[in-house]
């Protein structure tokens, strides 16, 4: 056998060294998961065949990783279901480093590898509920397996090593409070069922599931009101020293478990196998020692008189003193939403304030109050009160002479309703969309788009899936397609952004291409993946590896036409294998900045997502 690794690789890709025909070839990933190569038609004649080295655990760049799962299964079956399928399955070897926290993924490793017609890419729960019975019986199965599921989904959207205050928007989308809050609420599940269990099953429990669930909520807790911190600050929000405690206070409980683990717990059985620094990363190694100097914490004086002090959704600024004027994201009446004006202190004592909406058909959950840090103020529509078409109105928050107007911008569809939506409807300027929740999908032959269930950063993952070396196709003509039924208020020039997974480009010389078109225009062909990203160390400067295996993807767009308001449909065309499909968003002149992109729009199937697709 002959590993090809790093450097190494390159001596065979230049012919600077050969192998004999009965060596086996062992293909090296780019040691954070994505598969650099696969055999070729004449590589596949070789007798020695070929293998993949794969890594559950790595020392080096773009940094390290090495102190719990952050693989998630069914990125595991993405990848080496392609090694499968162009017969780089001689020999499959997986890097799993000190193994503790990784029992869970080598085992589906180990069994994808013994029997891969069994383990296929929507059976990643069926996987998970069998491995949570047979460790700890039926009774809790489905519990386990789901909070097993969710932790490293969780976890494989950015490695914790890789976390910064700036990963999650505090601003926008309510992304940081929701990624924290789901976060948490997941160690609060596996705490309670780790009481239910047997004392017998309790050690190993904490030490799969308990341990690493609760620790990886405390240190996305912890980023999360360092965010807040540095927001806030900026805002005069005297609240931001209370998420400076917060921080502060997660820190001290990260160490804390890990001390727990390493001399506590078991009477110290596995000391020292939580040493790995997880906090403070500067550069790819590990840091000597955790530190925070990474999260710059700051306070805001509490010495001033009460002031008033407002903010208002999927904005940074604040009001009085904020640039620009204050504004909700839209509402329309298909969706209706609900928003939310932050209304808070920047001084000492409780500030007493009134809200005030300038029309009936705006409806507050308070309209007076008295805060000492902060009070989130929903808005909603009464939409049997709003007149047809676009309204404008206004909340007026006031503290005496102080007054802040949020503007209030409403649209009411003439031609659709709620209950008579199909497909999806755009939010603001924005349509953003889970790929599996497709209107219609349409095969032709062995070609189709399949599910992989749990893969991507938000939900699941729709792939290209066809023979080995298909295509590539020219659509519209014999290409298979996603359709995305979308009700618009909004129309001319959008950008659809395409969140793919990092996967390289694993032929040689050749282009990993899709298409996109809006209802019978031409389709827009996307360059998904370039074979000119490599696996490279460099510094990060842009370097688009790098950039892709820290986001755990990898984002591409194209430009269309929406001619009218009103209905119109996505297409997503097949042109070659290896695209795995996250989420899908347009832009119509509403993105805001996020890391997991826009919460998925407001959406009505045309029928279950799973329906039996349409051949041709």
């Amino acid at each position: 056998m002959w590993s090809l690794y790093k450097e190494v690789q390159n001596y065979y890709e230049t012919g600077a060294l050969h192998a004999p025909d009965d060596i086996t070839l062992l293909w090296a990933e780019d040691n954070n998961g994505n598969i650099r190569r696969l055999p070729t038609a004449e590589e596949r004649k070789r007798s020695g065949g070929a293998g993949i080295y794969y890594h559950f655990d790595y020392h080096g760049g773009p940094t390290d990783y090495r102190w719990v799962n952050t693989s998630p299964i069914s990125r595991v079956w993405d990848q080496m279901s392609l090694a499968k399928q162009y017969s780089a399955d001689r020999i499959w070897i997986v890097n799993v480093g000190k193994f503790k926290n990784i029992e869970f993924a080598t085992d589906y490793f180990l069994n994808l590898g013994w029997d891969s017609r069994r383990w296929t890419n929507d059976t990643m729960r069926e996987y998970t509920r069998l491995w949570a019975a047979r460790e700890f019986g039926p009774v809790h199965a489905d519990e386990i397996a789901d909070i097993m599921t969710l932790y490293t989904k969780f976890n494989g959207r950015r490695k914790p090593e890789r976390l910064a205050t700036s990963t999650y928007s505090v601003a926008n989308y309510n992304e940081a409070e929701t990624v924290a809050d789901d976060y948490n609420a997941l160690a609060s599940r596996a705490d309670a069922l780790s009481m239910l269990l047997p004392k017998d099953q309790q050690d190993a429990f904490y030490e799969l599931v308990l341990f690493p669930v609760k620790a990886c909520a405390n240190l996305n807790e912890m980023y999360v009101a360092g965010a807040k911190n540095e927001l806030y600050a900026q805002q005069g929000r005297v609240s931001a020293n209370d998420f400076a405690d917060m921080a502060r206070r997660d820190y001290a409980n990260d160490a804390a478990l890990m001390k727990h683990y390493n001399t506590e717990f078991v009477g110290g059985k596995w000391d020292h196998f939580q040493d790995d620094v997880h906090i403070g990363y500067t550069s790819w190694a590990e840091p000597r020692t955790p530190s925070m100097a990474q999260i710059h914490l700051t306070s805001v004086p509490a010495t001033n008189p009460p002031a008033l002090g407002v903010a208002v959704e999927n904005s940074a600024a604040a009001w009085p003193g904020g640039e620009g004027e204050p504004i909700l994201p839209r509402f329309n009446s298909i969706a209706q939403q609900r928003r939310y004006i932050d209304v808070f202190n920047r001084g000492t004592g409780a500030v007493q304030y009134t809200a005030t909406p300038s029309d009936p058909w705006i409806v507050l959950s308070a309209v007076r109050g008295s805060v000492a840090k902060e009070e989130r103020l929903w808005v909603t529509i009464d939409w049997s009160k709003a007149r047809q078409g676009a309204a404008l109105g206004s909340v007026k928050i006031a503290q005496g002479d102080t007054a802040v107007n949020v503007k209030v911008d409403a649209i009411s569809a003439a031609d659709v309703t709620r209950d008579t939506l199909t497909g999806f409807v755009e939010d603001d300027g924005v349509v953003s969309i889970e790929p599996e929740h497709y209107s219609s999908k349409t095969d032709v032959g062995d070609l189709k788009w399949i599910r992989v269930e749990d893969y991507g950063r938000t939900l699941s993952a729709m792939r290209g899936q066809g023979p080995v070396d298909f295509g590539p196709l020219a659509p519209p003509q014999g290409s298979p397609r996603l359709e995305y039924k979308t009700y618009f208020f909004t129309s001319g020039e959008a950008t659809v952004y395409n969140v793919l997974a990092p996967n390289l480009a694993f032929m040689p010389g050749r282009n990993l291409r899709f298409a996109v078109s809006i209802d019978d225009q031409t389709p827009a062909m996307v360059m998904g993946v370039p074979t000119t990203i490599v696996a490279a160390a460099s510094p990060r400067n842009g370097n688009e590896w790098e950039k892709n295996v820290m986001d755990e993807a990898r984002i591409v767009s194209a430009k269309v036409q929406i001619p009218s308001t009103g209905y119109h449909t996505l297409k997503v065309w097949m042109v070659d294998p290896g695209i795995t499909l996250q989420k899908i968003f347009m832009d119509l002149g509403g993105l805001k900045p996020s890391y997991l992109g826009p919460p998925e729009s407001y959406y009505k199937p045309l029928r279950l997502s799973q329906a039996k697709p349409s051949q041709r």
